[in-house]
C-alpha cells in the first residue's frame, strides 16, 4: 500500500532521485543478508543522493514548480494554521445563508497576538476536494472572508490570509450569485481596512479568485507557490488554441516566486525544505511564522493611515516600467 501510493504521488522530475534511493536500500537490504560491510557505499551513495536532490529542486523550471505547487501532500491553510497559532477558534458563515468550505477562517493567537486568519482550503483526497471545490471559493466564501476581514478590523486585529487556489469557482451558479462583484467588492474594502494585511501565497495562486483575499501591505510567497493572473493551462488554450503548451505558457507568465520578486510584486521569499514543503511541513510552517511575526512587528509601527497609504501604492506600482535608451 504504502509503495502503490508513493508511486502515484511521485513527480516525473523526481524519478531519477528515487531510483537512486531505492538502489540505496536494495544495497543495505543485500549486506545485512549476506553480512557484508557496505558502509562506505553507503556513504557514498547517500551523498551522491542528497547533493542530487539540492540540484533538482534548486534547477526547478516553472511548469515543475506548479507541480510541487499543486502537489496532494502540500501544507494547506488549516495545517499551517494548527502549526503556527496558539489557539485557533475557526468561525463559519457569510450571515447571508452560506458557509463556504473552500474559504476557511477564524480568530487565533500568534505568539499570544490576537490575528484573523483565513485562506482558501484544499481537500486530501477526492471526496473531500470536491466538497471544497478544489480551493475554488464561490461568492459566499468572498463574502464570509470580508466578514471575518471586518470583524478583525473592528476589533483591531490584524489579517493573515493565505492564498491556494487554481481561481474563483467557475461555475453558472457562482456567476447568478454574483462572484465578480463579491471579488470586487472585497478588493476596494481590503484597501481601507485600518489594521496590517499580510497575504502569503502558500501554493497556487490564481486569477481574481486568489486576488480576493490577497490585498495587502506585504506579499509573502514559498520559494515553490506559483502567483499569476491565468493558470499556464488556461492560458495556452487561449494564446495558442493548445493546451499542451502549458509548460511554455509557464514561462512566459513569469509566475514563479522569483520572478515576482524581480517585478516588485512579492516582498518576501519564505525558503522550504529541499523537496518541497511537503518533505517537512513543520520546517515550513516555522519559516513561515518567522517571516510573519517580523512582518506583523514592522507594521504594527505604522499609523493607519500609513499601512493603508503602503497598500495602495504596492498595487499602483505593479506593472508600471522605466525604459532607457540604449
Amino acid at each position: 500500500m504504502a509503495t502503490t501510493e508513493r508511486k502515484t504521488l511521485l513527480l516525473d522530475f523526481e524519478k531519477p532521485l528515487v531510483d537512486l534511493e531505492s538502489r540505496i536500500d536494495q544495497i543495505r537490504e543485500l549486506a545485512t543478508e549476506n553480512g557484508v560491510d557496505v558502509s562506505e557505499e553507503i556513504r557514498r551513495l547517500e551523498a551522491r543522493a542528497r547533493q542530487l536532490r539540492q540540484e533538482i529542486f534548486n534547477s526547478l523550471s516553472p511548469s515543475q514548480k506548479l507541480q510541487l505547487a499543486r502537489h496532494p501532500r502540500r501544507p494547506s491553510t488549516l495545517d499551517y494554521i494548527q502549526a503556527i497559532s496558539d489557539e485557533w477558534m475557526e468561525l463559519h458563515g457569510d450571515r447571508r445563508g452560506s458557509d463556504d468550505s473552500a474559504i476557511v477562517g477564524g480568530v487565533a493567537r500568534l505568539a499570544g497576538r490576537p490575528v484573523v486568519i483565513l485562506g482558501n482550503q484544499k481537500g486530501r483526497d477526492t471526496k473531500d476536494n470536491i466538497a471544497r471545490s478544489f480551493g475554488m471559493a464561490s461568492p459566499g466564501g468572498y463574502r464570509k472572508a470580508m466578514r471575518l476581514m471586518e470583524h478583525a478590523n473592528r476589533f483591531g486585529m490584524p489579517i493573515l490570509t493565505f492564498i491556494d487556489t487554481p481561481g474563483a469557482l467557475p461555475t453558472v451558479a457562482a456567476e447568478e450569485q454574483g462572484i465578480g462583484e463579491a471579488i470586487a467588492y472585497n478588493l476596494r474594502e481590503m484597501f481601507s481596512l485600518d489594521v496590517p494585511i499580510i497575504c502569503t501565497a502558500i501554493g497556487e495562486a490564481f486569477s481574481g479568485g486568489a486576488l480576493g483575499i490577497g490585498v495587502g501591505e506585504r506579499l509573502l510567497m514559498f520559494e515553490h507557490a506559483v502567483y499569476t493572473v491565468i493558470t499556464p493551462e488556461a492560458c495556452a488554450a487561449i494564446v495558442w488554441r493548445d493546451a499542451s503548451k502549458a509548460a511554455q505558457a509557464a514561462i512566459a507568465l513569469k509566475m514563479t516566486a522569483i520572478d515576482l520578486q524581480n517585478l516588485g510584486i512579492v516582498d518576501q521569499i519564505l525558503p522550504e525544505p529541499i523537496g518541497g514543503a511537503h518533505s517537512d511541513p513543520l520546517k515550513a510552517a516555522i519559516a513561515l511564522k518567522q517571516a510573519l511575526l517580523q512582518h506583523l512587528e514592522e507594521l504594527t509601527q505604522l499609523t493607519s493611515q500609513q499601512r493603508r497609504q503602503l497598500r495602495y501604492q504596492k498595487f499602483r506600482q505593479i506593472g508600471v516600467f522605466t525604459e532607457f535608451d540604449s
